[in-house]
């Protein structure tokens, strides 16, 4: 089957387990998720969602989320939104029953307890923010793989006619990036986004050198995304307040021209040198943590990652990493992150040991580990540690020894960073940076992922199940059946294993 055809599929093999065209409110994704926002969410079978080929596992947060897995994922939500809109326009009025109504309100009830928990004014805010920057993850990627290939091309020597454009390229969009984070962060607040990013290119303009504020001239660039979030979300704030007051009349010449000039002068006299205060802050204590931290701030970090994902409050992280990445070239915190994923690996296997007699748990396992070691994490995560409860915590253990060996050598002097966010494992390697050359730098690395291997599998086989874990589900199940956790979490259904449920 073509990819084309392929990735069609996929498309009309999720829309009518969700619901329906009818039930679809919106459609976005992210790195590996499809997330749709829907009417009714006792409309979707997850069972039956689950047990397709393509889809490694469901989320259920602020939207209804389908891991499909990179590049996978950008294939099919083209072909899904197409879809739904043959099937809006195909059934414009449909049909409400008694039931629908009934189950309507049951997916309400639903909805609003998982909000209840979820949806805080903090998570919500951190949300946004995530929005912001998520958008420019391929983009980042993309140039730092590019940037990667130049520094390597450069140490070498060869292709001296080339390595000037690659590097334009490289560099060209973080030149700009606060541009694009200003133009999506006041389309993510609810405002003019071209605004936004008119407001943001006032700090990387580069006739602010010639400006001086708090006694000191300013530098282009000065205070980076930071500055250009704060900048933006000011410009919201202040087209809000024209649009409510300045006439109609005279709105169209009047709320832009107030917008860029009230946001940019206070921009210019006060953002820029705050946020830069905080920019440099922010590159000053990741340094120190790591070298004075070392050991101890990656366990800590590697550690503590996973539960703060599953808390919604690794998007904090992201402004941060791309602070750092645009300082300092990489960020040095997202290796040591990545060692979670590692510690996740290590668990599966040990538990595929463990419940030698557990078809459904190995095949899950065989089924979701390709994924896992290139760094996507959710079918592992939600089809095998977290119902099962306690070998979760040991895949913490596992991430926690891996970045404590990460974090050992930063503190030696040997940094170790990515050029860009998004992608873990495997997939983290063509993106590696640092302070002692590319094969030191891929070699901690690759060390730090082995240590997250063992740690995770050695903490699991011996601590992660308990007697009674062990004579529950050590025991041949149907194919189909779930697992349930000791905690009574239920696990996602155990489907026959996705070809190379990784890629594209």
């Amino acid at each position: 089957m073509a990819t084309e055809d392929k990735n069609r599929a996929t498309a009309a093999a999720i829309l009518p387990l969700v619901g329906g065209a009818a039930n679809v409110s919106s459609v976005v994704h992210c790195m590996t998720r499809l997330r749709l926002g829907l009417r009714d969410r006792s409309l979707v079978d997850d069972e039956a969602l689950k047990a397709l080929p393509a889809v490694m596992g469901v989320v259920e947060d602020d939207t209804y989320q389908i891991v499909l897995g990179p590049g996978t994922v950008a294939r099919v939500t083209p072909e899904f939104e197409q879809l739904v809109e043959e099937g809006r326009a195909a059934e414009p009025e449909p049909a409400h029953t008694t039931t629908a109504d009934e189950l309507a309100a049951q997916g309400a009830a639903i909805k609003a307890e998982r909000k209840a928990k979820n949806a805080t004014p903090f998570k919500l805010f951190l949300r946004k923010i995530a929005n912001v920057f998520v958008p420019l993850i391929p983009a980042l990627i993309g140039c730092g793989i590019i940037a990667g290939l130049n520094g390597l091309l450069v140490n070498l020597g060869w292709l001296t006619s080339v390595t000037p454009a690659l590097a334009a390229m490289a560099s060209g969009f973080m030149a700009l990036i606060a541009v694009f984070v200003g133009y999506n962060t006041a389309k993510e607040f609810g405002g003019t986004p071209i605004l936004g990013g008119a407001v943001a290119a006032i700090i990387v303009f580069p006739g602010v050198a010639n400006i001086e504020a708090f006694g000191q001239k300013l530098s282009p660039g000065q205070g980076g995304v930071l500055g250009a979030l704060g900048a933006a979300v000011l410009a919201v704030y202040v087209e809000k307040w024209c649009r409510r007051w300045v006439p109609e009349a005279l709105d169209v010449l009047v709320t832009p021209t107030l917008t860029v000039l009230v946001s940019g002068l206070v921009t210019i006299f006060g953002l820029m040198y705050v946020a830069g205060e905080v920019s440099t802050a922010i590159g000053d204590f990741a340094d120190w943590l790591l070298s004075n931290g070392g050991a101890g701030a990656g366990l800590v970090l590697g550690g503590f990652f996973l539960p703060l994902v599953m808390l919604g409050l690794h998007q904090a992280l992201i402004p941060i990493h791309t602070t750092l990445i645009e300082q300092q070239g990489y960020t040095v915190l997202l290796p040591i992150l990545a060692m979670a994923g590692a510690g996740q690996v290590g668990a599966a296997l040990a538990v595929y040991l463990r419940l030698p007699r557990n078809e459904s748990i190995r095949r899950t396992i065989k089924s979701a580990l390709p994924a896992g070691l290139l760094g996507v994490g959710e079918p592992l995560i939600y089809g095998v540690s977290l119902p099962l409860g306690r070998p979760f915590i040991t895949a913490c253990v596992g991430g926690a020894f891996g970045g404590a060996f990460v974090g050992f050598f930063n503190q030696l002097g040997s940094a170790v960073g990515s050029t860009a966010i998004g992608p873990s494992g495997w997939a983290l390697f063509p993106l590696l940076d640092g302070n002692h050359g590319l094969g030191t730098t891929i070699a901690i690395y690759a060390g730090g992922l082995l240590v997250g291997y063992l740690a995770g599998f050695v903490a699991t086989y011996f601590f992660g199940f308990s007697k009674n874990l062990l004579a529950e589900f050590n025991v041949s199940q149907e194919p189909a059946a779930s697992t349930v956790a000791a905690t009574g979490a239920p696990a996602a259904p155990i489907t026959d294993p996705a070809p190379e449920p990784a890629r594209a």
